[in-house]
């Protein structure tokens, strides 16, 4: 086969808390994990700050080959060429020229291997790291944030702009962690502003807290000394939402016109320019969807549209983060659910390919400029079999994740149904982070 730049992780440096109770001695491990668990998160850095993050989720699989991992002049490369990028040595497609210029800001995987071939399925397992299970909702990484953490923002603090098809939920961590859905930043955040005037909202609200809750509350048994339900806090955080001033993050048209061309003046675009401001008045997790990515015909029209509104917004988004300081305290994850096969279907398309494709995180604490894992040229069939050096599974890329973020992988949830469960099974790929 032939690879580039192959780099191998040693499967045995990192032992999970499941590997150590299975090799024996499960009630004494038991305790002494637990303990190791709390004392790693007690001693992260008080001062360190905390890390966000932005997530630019390209919906349908975009292809590896017209993105991040080109094979030029090969049989699976098709009409894509690559060019050079800031890091030596590096390529990417030439539908990336702004990209290729911030590659030195980045770590590019270009080796995850996943086990779902199914759109609705692959999407829950990337953005879960969990493959679906009917027994429960996992949650997603800004859900996982949030609850980590839960001070903050007035207004949400898991946000999903363009919102797809499934946008990050909470899971058995609850609703409340779900994000908060909105469209376009060129248009006003729906449903923040009063439709009657103040003093006719002041009365509602207190008719609602006086007569409606407490009737709210007694049909559904809650305990009244506590007059608290989850309504009444959700009727507070929406309260706080309308009369916050962070309300204006949202609002990209006070950016300068060149600012706005910079992201590319699209909807995704200013969907990215919104979460680089969004997250510096404290959101901790905001995801921008990009669709357009699912190529079963006409596979480089289709790709090379798509990657004409990424690249921009990708390029700036980088930019921005760097010039105001921000990088280190934002990881920028960008991804699909899964690549594209390396051969070229009778309709000019690309199908499904979860047997290694491209993934690029920029920021925390992962390094710059670096290249992880390789996929082979000459694959022949799309026999995914020894196609992949260095690979990586998805429960790997959220350990890893989860580890940048300064939140511990092995940290065990109790579900509402008394089930344990890991934050991640997946073990730390400690080559992808600065040491």
């Amino acid at each position: 086969m032939n690879y580039t730049s192959p780099r191998v992780c040693d499967p045995f440096t990192h032992f999970s808390r499941r590997r150590l109770l299975g090799a024996g001695g499960g009630l004494m491990l038991s305790g002494l994990a637990r303990q190791l668990t709390l004392a790693a998160e007690k001693s992260a850095d008080p001062k360190a700050p905390p890390v966000s993050v932005i997530l630019l989720w390209l919906e349908g699989g975009p292809s590896q080959l017209e993105t991040f991992d080109p094979k030029p002049g090969t049989k699976v490369g098709g009409e894509t060429q690559a060019i050079a990028t800031s890091v030596p040595d590096l390529q990417i497609s030439d539908l990336l020229p702004a990209t290729a210029e911030k590659m030195h800001l980045a770590t590019l995987v270009r080796s995850v291997v996943g086990k779902e071939g199914d759109h609705e399925r692959a999407i829950y397992n990337i953005k879960t790291g969990y493959r679906p299970d009917p027994t429960l909702v996992h949650p997603s990484i800004g859900a996982v944030l949030c609850q980590a953490d839960e001070a903050g923002a007035d207004i949400p603090r898991h946000i999903s702009i363009l919102p797809g098809g499934a946008p990050g939920r909470g899971g058995f961590l609850g609703a409340r962690f779900d994000a908060f859905r909105t469209g376009d930043p060129e248009s006003p955040v729906p449903d923040v502003k009063a439709r009657v005037d103040d003093d006719r909202l002041a009365k509602r609200l207190e008719d609602l807290q006086s007569i409606l809750e407490p009737q709210f509350a007694r049909r559904r048994l809650v305990d009244l000394q506590s007059n608290r339900t989850l309504h009444q806090a959700s009727t507070q955080a929406a309260r706080r939402m309308m009369s916050s001033d962070q309300l204006s993050a949202f609002d990209v048209t006070n950016e300068s016109a060149s600012a706005l061309e910079s992201f590319g003046d699209d909807p995704f675009g200013r969907g990215c320019l919104a979460a680089a401001r969004l997250i510096e008045v404290g959101v901790r997790c905001v995801e921008v969807t990009l669709t357009g990515w699912d190529s079963h015909v006409n596979n480089h029209g289709l790709q090379a549209s798509a990657t004409a509104r990424l690249d921009p917004a990708l390029a700036a988004l980088l930019a921005r983060l760097e010039d105001r300081g921000l990088l280190d305290s934002t990881l920028v994850v960008c991804g699909g659910e899964f690549g594209r096969t390396p051969s070229i279907n009778p309709a000019s398309g690309r199908d499904h390919w979860p047997h290694g494709f491209s993934t690029l995180l920029a920021g925390g604490r992962f390094r710059r400029g670096y290249v992880h894992g390789a996929t082979s040229s000459d694959l022949k069939a799309d026999k995914a079999e020894g196609h992949v050096a260095d690979s990586l599974t998805i429960a790997d890329l959220h350990a890893t994740i989860h580890t940048a973020l300064g939140l511990e992988p092995s940290h065990e949830y109790q579900t509402p149904i008394g089930r344990p469960m890991f934050r991640s099974d997946g073990r730390v790929i400690n080559e992808l982070l600065q040491t």
